[in-house]
């Protein structure tokens, strides 16, 4: 048996975050990670920090994501500091690109509303095709314009897995690798997690583990319902630089290949591909950047995203279990920085904040 302070089950980008977090706060941690035979989104992550039209509606949720990206700077040069890993952060600004007259009005109106939710904390511009053209080289003509927020930024979503990995060892953190989990037995003060061929007890426990929350969740008297959403990729060759500023759904990598997606796709736990969604990705990148339809497509794949009922993200702790806490979000790489300085501490501490409250699965509650 392993005995441990705190065990996080899960091992993606979420988890890792977490589990790097109790570690630097000194807490003996087990990670329990099924490996890579999981759903692991970060896989098909896009790779954007973004605080664009996150939390419209609820303005916990674009608080909580403006907190993350403000910290994400120092995430990224801790990472680095601590493990070398350059997780290739930069923060020049994110565009939502529009094509067409209707696209250029609804973005506005949703630009507005975030705006006034967070009482003009929130900064953007609506930019015209002309002003666009000057920040995006190569922008083509069906771009009506599109809403630039100088908050947004974009990352190696692969290479934060492996820093936030590395930094968890490098802090004596344990790993406990393809070993899924089969059952969680709550204990008078401790939980006996049994995974693979071993029996983890930890005084605190972290569900993490993505779509596999509504499973465990039961076990420890937590809720989590979650569903899978297939977003899908395409990568292109290396071409020559063209875009330093991200946008939502055309993204150029450090090392000069092309990212497009922002496919949503429900069919249940299907991670392939279908080439009419690919056309489609492929169709509204060339009209926003014309020259790439020369560009040749080297990869594709499908990937699941981790969906609440709502699309924001779920924070509890058990009230029958004290000491067990779960998190389920879609948006792994922009909250990676709360996930890593924020909520550990919350978990050393014992309980969520009263702001929090707003990201319970409670919300779902039929009265």
């Amino acid at each position: 048996m392993l005995n441990c302070d705190a065990a996080v089950v899960g091992g993606g980008v979420v988890g890792a975050a977490i589990a790097y977090g109790l570690a630097e706060l000194k807490l003996d941690t087990v990670l329990i990670d099924e490996g890579d035979v999981a759903f692991r989104a970060a896989r098909g992550n896009f790779g954007l920090v973004w605080v664009q039209s996150k939390g419209i509606g609820c303005p916990p949720y674009s608080s909580l994501t403006r907190r993350s990206a403000d910290n994400w700077l120092r995430l990224a040069e801790e990472v680095k500091q601590v493990t070398g890993v350059d997780i290739a952060y930069s923060r020049p600004g994110g565009v939502h690109l529009c094509l067409g007259e209707q696209e250029f009005t609804d973005r506005a109106a949703v630009m507005k509303q975030l705006e006034a939710q967070t009482e003009g904390r929130f900064q953007y511009e609506m930019l015209d095709h002309r002003m666009l053209s000057e920040m995006l080289p190569g922008l083509g003509p069906d771009v009506t314009g599109g809403s630039y927020s100088p908050l947004d930024g974009h990352a190696n979503p692969l290479f934060l897995l492996r820093g936030l990995h590395a930094g968890f060892r490098n802090r004596a953190g344990r790993a406990l690798i393809n070993a899924p989990v089969h059952r969680i037995r709550p204990l008078a003060g401790a939980f006996d997690v049994e995974a693979g061929n071993e029996t983890v007890r930890a005084q605190k426990l972290v569900l993490a583990a993505g779509l596999a929350n509504a499973k465990l969740a039961s076990d420890v008297g937590l809720r989590v319902p979650v569903h899978p959403l297939r977003g899908q990729i395409l990568v292109s060759e290396k071409v020559r630089s063209f875009l330093r500023i991200p946008t939502l759904h055309v993204r150029q990598t450090t090392e000069g290949s092309v990212l497009m997606g922002d496919s949503h796709e429900d069919v249940g736990f299907d991670d392939g591909t279908r080439p009419d969604i690919m056309a489609e990705i492929a169709r509204r990148a060339t009209r926003a950047f014309p020259f790439l339809r020369s560009a040749r497509i080297v990869r594709a794949w499908g990937a699941l995203r981790v969906m609440t009922p709502d699309g924001i993200p779920i924070y509890d702790q058990s009230e029958s279990c004290p000491g067990a806490f779960c998190a389920a979000a879609h948006s792994g790489i922009t909250l990676a920085a709360t996930h890593a300085f924020d909520l550990p501490r919350w978990i050393a501490e014992g309980a969520l904040p009263p702001e929090f409250d707003a990201f319970s699965a409670r919300r779902f509650d039929v009265h």
